[in-house]
């Protein structure tokens, strides 16, 4: 007071307006890419403002490529991911070395199903009896497994569910940094959606909290999918328990049913994936479900098989179960922490595609990454389509090619034939033989460097066409595909071999 001479809150408040203004003017103009003038990364950092860099890394959560990472030459990485790419069932539809679109062509008509994928919440693999656990958590998803398609061998991309969705919707391995789900620049990109839009579909991503969250609202409703969360919920709607996540996994599952419902009585086949929370700290969900306690994991895991269940028995009364496929799998594995930097057992994820009137059980063995579930579910759909996917239909695989995408927020791993090549910034990289049942790992020497090679090339291709904005769908992808003709009939498969959409090869004996 004693130093005031005089002044108004009006004449104070402009003096603070006019920071302000200076201050979100040089929060949206100034970038941390503008002191890179030179291609010397060693250059740049030197001339950039140490705060200023670390708070623009924490607004960005991005890590560039091809600034941080061993890379090859452009026109190598392009030829070598499409010679991976190439699969029996695929064409390029173009000679430019760079453009990945493919043909995938299927014998006979499309299996005009219903799909519900749901991915589960820090659903690990070594909670399932079938895989071991001694403490019956997991009754139902283990009687799963012999009345479907149930896979052995699948592994998460990430250890986060932005990771999970990614790779469920883009079919793309984790590019470094935040996931695309948060990234700019990521509408209209060719998802999973967009193929059953194509054919006349509602795609729903439905989620039982607020979809701010992690912007998942905003990335589902802006690649093809309607976005329908908490607030879809009527208030007049019985809730049976609900925390900060959003409400219990069953009253998830009643909002999905209400969803399927309309869909269907508007004569239009649906497509809905379900994330779900109740398999999340604190592990809270509603009394009487389960014998195991609440507030505990092995509750939280008992619970997430009770509600699968229970929606599934709901679902069979429903005129449209016959037709309708159900995908479920898990985001990523309940914990992270390993002997290495990317312990793969901490990646080991469940999956069932379970449909009693189009599937016979059996179990698949061979090695599968998240971004093969796309691929693999419209190949059992028998649709031809144009794809952009990185992941396989495993059913079209010729063995010896599989592979997948174990990553973190800056160490990028790819899985092939018992390797486990990671790359970290610095442009550093390690190889090993990974142990699947302890996460150890033995280092490789000497190292492989074809394997090497391809995941550079996978990583380094993946980054830069999101980069470019070419990972985007454009209108000639809903150009219809015309089917490969029927083939002369042949004697009977098999007893043994997989009773799949029509023109779907079966997967091999286990």
């Amino acid at each position: 007071r004693a130093r005031d001479d005089g002044s108004r809150f009006w004449q104070r408040g402009k003096v603070a307006l006019l920071w302000l203004v200076l201050t979100v003017i040089s929060v949206v103009a100034v970038n941390g890419g503008m002191k890179d003038r030179t291609g010397n990364n060693y250059v740049n950092e030197l001339s950039g403002n140490g705060i200023y860099q670390f708070f623009n890394a924490f607004r960005s959560g991005h890590l560039d490529y091809a600034k941080f990472y061993r890379t090859l030459p452009d026109d190598e990485a392009f030829r070598r991911v499409r010679e991976m790419l190439q699969t029996p069932e695929a064409t390029y539809v173009s000679d430019d070395p760079r453009d990945l679109t493919r043909a995938i062509r299927r014998v006979g008509p499309e299996k005009r199903l219903n799909v519900v994928l749901i991915s589960v919440e820090s659903l690990s693999g070594d909670y399932l009896g079938t895989f071991g656990n001694p403490d019956h958590m997991t009754p139902y998803l283990d009687s799963l497994v012999n009345q479907g398609l149930f896979f052995d061998n699948l592994y998460a991309n990430g250890t986060r569910t932005v990771r999970g969705l990614e790779a469920l919707s883009l079919s793309v391995p984790p590019t470094p940094g935040d996931s695309l789900l948060k990234e700019h620049n990521n509408e209209n990109l060719f998802s999973l959606a967009t193929v059953f839009n194509d054919r006349g579909y509602q795609s729903d991503f439905v989620y039982g909290g607020y979809g701010q969250f992690d912007n998942m609202n905003y990335f589902f409703s802006h690649n093809g999918y309607r976005a329908v969360d908490r607030r879809d919920i009527p208030k007049t709607a019985t809730i049976h328990g609900e925390n900060v996540w959003g409400v219990s996994d069953e009253d998830l599952y009643t909002l999905a049913l209400g969803q399927m419902d309309q869909i269907h009585a508007e004569g239009k086949p649906f497509f809905l994936h379900v994330m779900t929370t109740s398999n999340h700290r604190p592990f809270t969900f509603p009394e009487g479900r389960v014998k195991q306690p609440n507030g505990t994991r092995q509750g939280a895991v008992a619970y997430t098989d009770w509600s699968i269940g229970d929606f599934i028995r709901r679902a069979r009364e429903k005129p449209y179960f016959d037709d309708t496929i159900f995908v479920i799998t898990a985001d990523h594995c309940a914990s992270s922490a390993g002997k290495t930097s990317v312990p793969v057992n901490r990646y080991h994820v469940p999956l069932w595609i379970y449909a009693p009137k189009h599937i016979t059980p059996q179990r698949v063995d061979r090695l599968m990454g998240q971004a093969d579930i796309a691929p693999t579910l419209l190949g059992l759909l028998n649709f031809s389509y144009r794809s952009r996917f990185f992941g396989y239909d495993l059913f079209q695989l010729e063995p010896g090619r599989e592979r997948a995408f174990p990553a973190t927020y800056e160490k990028l791993g790819y899985l092939h034939n018992d390797v486990l090549t990671v790359l970290e910034p610095q442009r550093k990289l390690e190889q090993m033989k990974p142990d699947y049942a302890s996460g150890d790992a033995v280092p490789l020497v000497p190292q492989n460097e074809e394997q090497i090679a391809q995941a550079v090339a996978y990583y380094q291709v993946a980054s830069e066409l999101f980069k470019r904005g070419q990972l985007v769908r454009r209108p000639e992808d809903s150009t219809p595909v015309e089917p490969l003709p029927a083939e002369p009939a042949t004697a009977p498969a098999p007893a043994s071999s997989v009773a799949v959409a029509a023109g779907s090869t079966p997967a091999p004996a286990r």
